[in-house]
């Protein structure tokens, strides 16, 4: 079986940034299940396993624009430590969702902390970053009616409700 729109994929994987260095990894763990075709994944690492069957195994480098996009600088802004109320403690790392300026939601992550200044980036924490997976695929099946109506796979590795 090969891997097409409304099937269920599983797959072992680690991704590395350009030093090398590992981001993420399913080693040691259950492989990553989902629903391909359905925006689970990044575009770039969906486009690459297209056609691919169980076996397979490949290297492949996304560009920031077909995985977590470019990095924006308009998404940075300072705002007034006021602007967190209710949060005691604010510390650098801490995510909150926010009111992006098309009316969506974002999450925000702070950046810094200067006295009543707070830095918050709405940028995903991998924009702008080529990224490398080595990936063995493990399983495809075909995905049930229900997980294609879902939009994800359901149960061991994917989504539980």
């Amino acid at each position: 079986m090969l891997i097409a729109a409304n099937k269920a994929v599983s797959i072992d994987y680690t991704l590395t940034n350009d030093a090398g260095e590992v981001i993420d990894s399913s080693a040691g763990g259950a492989p990553l299940v989902y629903l391909h075709g359905a925006g689970n994944i990044i575009p770039g690492l969906e486009k690459a396993l297209e056609g691919k069957q169980a076996g397979d195994e490949l290297k492949v480098s996304i560009e920031p624009e077909d995985a977590y996009g470019e990095y924006l600088a308009e998404l940075v802004s300072t705002l007034n430590r006021s602007m967190f109320e209710g949060v005691d403690e604010l510390e650098v790392g801490m995510q909150f969702h926010a009111s992006a300026p098309d009316g969506q939601m974002q999450i925000v992550t702070i950046r810094d902390l200067d006295g009543d200044d707070v830095t918050v980036d709405g940028n995903h924490p991998l924009a702008g970053q080529r990224l490398t997976f080595q990936v063995k695929i493990v399983d495809i099946r075909d995905a049930s009616q229900e997980e294609v109506a879902h939009g994800h796979v359901h149960g061991e590795g994917g989504h539980h409700h």
